[in-house]
């Protein structure tokens, strides 16, 4: 249950797939991350012609990689329902048509929408390289998204049996007691995936089962890679506006203070600043924006924490 002052929200199911799918339609960042970009549902086939639809397409040009996504519930069944549909889908993302396909709608979606456009914009990529960049992350092997409302045993069996590496988020829907129109939503934060069969097939060392998503300030402040009262800075230049400098303090208890506010995430942070300078994005990976005295980002950090497990 979640509560404001004297209102109620209450965990309820989704009415139907479709209105998950189009809840990550409207939110995809939250799972995908900043530097991704969404394509909805286009048809797509195998070699042998079997139609099959997935419920989009994210493509992360920041990371390099690409989802093919299939939002489920948890009602439905994992052997008949939800792997033979991410299995067709596997296939048929793999023809030549498909990508060509993928890499149109990539090239339209950057000349129509400046939301998009400007991602790239950011990341230094010319319109001339669009098609090519596109391309080349779509060679890669595709990670299966998988938005859901809840994971059973035999989901977490099943995605550890592919070869494809396979995320896991679970996404809640929560609904106003008395008021069943007032509905609102959760999605995990930092993008954390309630599996990633990646992070699982890395080698643990000293047999620790610690990942990037297990670790947060506070765990930098235990391994004194930041102290109390530390500052970070975030440099940001919004496409229409003048480059400003943010200054964020490290709170004990590893939340971040900035603007006369506290924030309990880097990222929650990052997107306070960016912001305030101007900018109508709705996500920012704050573990690669902040940075100490040093020019060390929080993700740079991270990986030195890691690497002592």
């Amino acid at each position: 249950m979640l509560i404001f002052k004297d209102t109620k929200y209450i965990k309820s199911p989704f009415d139907s797939e479709s209105e998950l799918e189009q809840v990550i339609v409207d939110n995809y960042e939250y799972l995908f991350g900043p530097t991704s970009f969404y394509l909805p549902k286009a048809l797509i086939r195998t070699s042998d012609g079997v139609g099959t639809i997935p419920d989009g397409f994210a493509i992360d040009i920041g990371k390099k990689q690409w989802y093919i996504v299939e939002a489920e519930l948890v009602q439905h069944s994992v052997w008949n329902h939800i792997a033979p549909q991410v299995t067709k889908q596997i296939l048929a993302s793999q023809q030549h048509i498909t990508k060509r396909t993928l890499i149109d709608l990539a090239v339209r979606l950057y000349q129509t929408d400046h939301y998009t456009r400007e991602k790239f914009e950011d990341l230094n990529i010319a319109e001339i390289n669009v098609r090519k960049i596109v391309g080349d992350i779509l060679e890669k092997d595709p990670i299966i998204g998988v938005p859901i409302d809840g994971i059973t045993n035999d989901l977490r069996d099943w995605a550890r049996t592919l070869r494809y590496n396979v995320k896991l988020w679970v996404v809640n829907k929560f609904v106003e007691l008395n008021k069943p129109l007032n509905i609102i939503f959760e999605f995990p934060e930092e993008f954390k995936p309630e599996l990633d069969t990646e992070e699982e097939s890395k080698p643990n060392k000293t047999n620790s089962e610690i990942t990037q998503y297990d670790i947060d300030l506070s765990d930098l402040l235990d391994a004194e890679l930041l102290k109390v009262s530390e500052k970070l800075s975030m440099q940001y230049k919004p496409r229409r506006g003048t480059q400003k400098k943010y200054e964020a303090t490290v709170l004990e208890g590893g939340s971040l203070e900035l603007l006369n506010q506290q924030f309990s995430s880097p990222s929650y942070a990052a997107l306070a600043g960016i912001q305030d300078a101007g900018s109508d994005r709705k996500t920012v990976n704050g573990w690669t924006s902040w940075r100490n005295n040093n020019n060390k980002t929080l993700a740079e950090l991270r990986d030195q924490l890691l690497s002592r497990n």
